[in-house]
């Protein structure tokens, strides 16, 4: 997300950055490029306007003045603009009530409101210790029933069933009731949804609403539909007391538009972003760190905590422990490693959080994307346990047959080989003194990359 944004005020910045002295014309000429950067960005006009009238008042002021480095006092200027806009600080669920805490879902038909409603269970689950109940009050597609059903049994929370021939309301109320007799911390219902908004849609969910009185009322929206979320949403904030929005989508939308106007638009923080299709991708909206990513600062506290998330400890230490023993990184090995970059988001979203590496995830995605580590997981699995440790043992035939069970090609097994004996090379200087330092630099810094 932010893309196309970050590239146009990249340039922007860079400029600045170096400049001893800013005078009026040259932040008149930065703010025109910046407006053409946000509106190309699917900002809302009128949040553009007042962006560009804040920045100015503030960089013609005497912060800027008396800096010693005005061009990043400009930089830092815009940076507290862009949290202003989407809304300062993380706004976190509020579930400090009587359990169970009723989590009313709503939104369009294909915004990803039920699979949203599984990811924030999960999130609920594993993040929270929460014990969740999920539950669709969608009686016009039966198949979001089943849907809900399948994935609850994915992020491993427990469902309450329903049908079409019952009433949303009557649904609602025997699902509280079960979430209360169970013990259930968190009540998630999903809600139906049209293919636009009109008026029965509204009556319905502001009856349900009135039937839960729940603690929170979320709005799912599509991140690339731009100005319409932003239309939606307040059409949604019209009929029913939102507390928040959760926008899907966002690993698709180059522009970003919609995070950015949203909160100026409707009052109503974003609380979560949708980062992919996977359960776990589901992250909590911090629009300090937002701001990091779209001026290419990077966002190493989110990167801090996927990592944190995302790496087997065990593993890791199991590992160690086994180059210390002068034992050598072998192809499970590898395929560990590649197998643990996935659980943290992918290349791309770990791209994105470094500092200085946004303008680089798309080169970086074009030479190795998740695609790629899938692939290079399923050679490794199609080896014998013999090759793994052994890959040197490898011959053509061999590689004929891996390329055969992996639904790969020869030259795809060679590239793997070669991408491993690469990795091999790096591990043994881990094992030297200061070999990680000497590593890392090989690599390009603290925001190296894995070989591919």
């Amino acid at each position: 997300m932010f893309d196309n944004l970050s590239e146009r005020l990249d340039g922007v910045m860079k400029r600045l950055r170096g400049q001893g002295r800013l005078t009026e014309d040259n932040i008149q000429e930065s703010l025109r490029e910046v407006r053409m950067a946000l509106l190309e960005a699917d900002v809302a006009l009128p949040v553009v306007k007042d962006f560009i009238r804040d920045v100015k008042e503030r960089a013609l002021g005497e912060e800027v003045k008396r800096s010693l480095t005005p061009g990043q006092t400009f930089v830092k200027i815009v940076k507290d603009e862009l949290v202003r806009v989407m809304g300062e600080a993380n706004d976190a669920l509020d579930l400090s009530v009587r359990p169970p805490a009723v989590v009313m879902v709503a939104g369009l038909q294909g915004a990803g409101k039920t699979t949203s409603v599984a990811k924030l269970a999960r999130y609920l689950r594993e993040r929270e210790k929460k014990k969740v109940l999920v539950v669709s009050c969608d009686v016009y597609r039966p198949a979001a029933i089943d849907q809900l059903e399948t994935l609850a049994r994915e992020v491993e929370v427990d469902f309450f069933p329903s049908d079409t021939g019952q009433k949303p309301e009557a649904i609602a109320r025997a699902a509280v009731d079960h979430a209360r007799k169970q013990f259930h911390d968190v009540l998630l219902v999903d809600t139906a949804g049209r293919l636009h908004v009109d008026e029965g849609m509204m009556a319905e969910v502001g009856q349900l609403h009135q039937a839960l009185e729940p603690a929170e009322t979320l709005f799912v929206v599509d991140s690339m539909t731009g100005q319409d979320a932003v239309n939606t949403a307040h059409a949604f904030n019209d009929a029913l007391p939102l507390t928040g929005v959760i926008l899907t989508k966002t690993d698709g939308d180059a522009r970003g538009g919609a995070a950015l106007s949203i909160r100026q638009i409707t009052g109503k923080p974003i609380k979560f972003l949708g980062t992919g299709e996977k359960t776990e991708a589901l992250e909590p909206f911090h629009p300090d760190r937002v701001a990091s990513r779209i001026l290419g600062m990077g966002d190493m506290l989110s990167l801090v905590e996927e990592v944190e998330r995302g790496v087997d400890r065990e593993e890791a230490d199991r590992l160690t422990r086994k180059l210390k023993k002068g034992k050598g990184f072998d192809l499970e090995d590898f395929r560990d490693q590649m197998s643990q970059l996935g659980n943290m988001g992918g290349i791309g979203s770990i791209m994105d959080k470094m500092p200085g590496m946004g303008g680089m995830a798309d080169k970086v995605k074009g030479q190795v994307d998740d695609k790629d580590i899938r692939r290079l997981v399923a050679i490794i699995n199609s080896m014998t346990p013999a090759e793994r440790r052994r890959p040197d043992v490898i011959n053509g035939s061999r590689k004929r047959r891996i390329a055969t069970g992996s639904g790969t090609q020869v030259q795809d097994v060679n590239r793997l080989l070669k991408q491993f004996k690469q990795m091999q090379k790096m591990m043994k200087q881990v094992k030297k003194k200061g070999g990680m330092q000497r590593m890392m630099r090989q690599l390009g810094g603290p925001g190296g990359m894995p070989p591919g």
